[in-house]
């Protein structure tokens, strides 16, 4: 008992504050009062799609299946799909493998993890992609009524963070947000050092979700903890 009550204590600890450096602390599996675990099935009745036929959901995996077209609007991704199933978070870990379908070959090949997501116009996503030399290309960006705007710390105005998959494999992701503070970090395949940081306190709280730009992919094994946001 004296065990899930530290570990409880440690999970609100976690998505309260930040690290020193400005990243979010790992989230580990939560239990008890206060925290959400959302852990969505792959179907509709789970996932709502921009296009709904683009989407096929079939062995546990939730597919993008082609690449979506431009929206109007502000300059943002094609296509993705909300997880609707339970309450809007806050303060966030984000798990899930994912992989890009598209073909090795093709250099601007990405999926996107979306989260803190409120309307069409107003969301953030994590872009990973196979190229990290062109300013809209593995990065953490914010959409905010307006054209995506980049954020993530490691950009420098010519190349970003090193690129995040360039195969067909799956990878492990995992996003830490922390409503409080802003703090953003991206890991993959188990790293403990992030591949992506950013700090924004545009929104403070949505659904999450998974997509791409203009290309397609897969995700499977989500689990979302975190804090009601409302």
């Amino acid at each position: 008992m004296r065990r899930k009550l530290n570990r409880m204590i440690a999970l609100a600890v976690i998505l309260a504050a930040p690290l020193a450096g400005g990243s979010v602390a790992q989230a580990h599996t939560p239990e008890g009062p206060g925290l959400t675990v959302v852990k969505p099935r792959a179907s509709l009745a789970d996932w709502d799609p921009l296009t709904d036929e683009k989407w096929a959901f079939e062995d546990g995996q939730v597919i993008l299946t082609e690449p979506g077209t431009p929206q109007p609007g502000p300059r943002r991704p094609f296509e993705y799909a909300i997880v609707t199933q339970g309450p809007e978070l806050g303060s966030l870990t984000y798990r899930a493998e994912v992989r890009i379908d598209e073909a090795v070959e093709v250099t601007n090949r990405d999926v996107i993890l979306v989260w803190n997501y409120q309307s069409p116009t107003r969301f953030y996503y994590a872009h990973l992609s196979t190229d990290n030399t062109i300013y809209p290309h593995n990065g953490i960006f914010v959409v905010n009524d307006a054209d995506r705007l980049r954020i993530d710390d490691q950009w420098n105005g010519t190349v970003g963070a090193e690129p995040s998959i360039t195969d067909a494999a799956w990878h492990d992701v995992r996003l830490d947000y922390n409503a409080r503070t802003g703090a953003i970090a991206v890991y993959l395949d188990g790293s403990d050092e992030p591949r992506m940081t950013a700090t924004d306190t545009t929104f403070a709280g949505g659904r999450v979700g998974f997509g791409s730009f203009d290309n397609f992919g897969r995700i499977r094994d989500v689990t979302v903890a975190g804090v009601r946001h409302r």
